[in-house]
């Protein structure tokens, strides 16, 4: 027998030593590459979570007619891969007890907490003294671009429910953010 090899022989191993490496190389990259790539498209994959309803309060009939309350309440908070809490306050209204009208416990200015002052029936804004309307939540004085941000309200077996958004602050069209 003999040791040599042909000239064939030696092509044919270098034709399936460049299709293996090729093949190999291939895989290398697919395995390496393919958490950079779902890491970089993951945020257009991304499905948005429906907000959903937040009950605020538990029995209509004990919410006072003509007096505007507050509510806190703390919601959960997703941004990419960390979850936290937020505290959220809303400021219930209702003139018949069946229907409600929910403020966003954010002025419409800066973005600042505001309180309601019971003894001028208003809602005042310490940070740029902004003044809103009781009932309407209209701007009755200073800076702010537009009234008070109303939320989406529902009763449900005499429970108040809200679905909490927010909104853009320092312009004068209600943008959702």
């Amino acid at each position: 027998m003999s040791d040599t090899v042909s000239d064939g022989d030696k092509l044919q191993r270098r034709r399936f030593l460049k299709w293996a490496s090729g093949i190999g190389a291939g895989v290398s990259a697919l395995v390496v590459g393919s958490p950079a790539l779902a890491a970089f498209f993951s945020p257009a994959l991304r499905k948005l979570t429906p907000k959903g309803w937040i009950k605020v309060a538990e029995d209509i009939s004990t919410i006072d007619i003509g007096v505007p309350i507050k509510v806190d309440f703390v919601e959960a908070v997703n941004d990419a891969w960390v979850e936290s809490r937020a505290l959220r306050t809303v400021f219930l209204y209702t003139d018949d007890g069946k229907t409600f009208t929910a403020y966003s416990g954010v002025c419409t200015h800066l973005g600042c907490s505001y309180e309601f002052d019971a003894a001028k029936s208003r809602y005042h804004c310490p940070c740029h003294h902004g003044l809103f309307d009781m009932k309407t939540g209209a701007v009755i004085g200073g800076p702010p671009p537009r009234p008070l941000d109303t939320l989406p309200v529902k009763v449900e077996n005499g429970e108040v429910h809200i679905m909490y958004q927010t909104y853009l602050s320092g312009v004068p069209q209600k943008v959702e953010t």
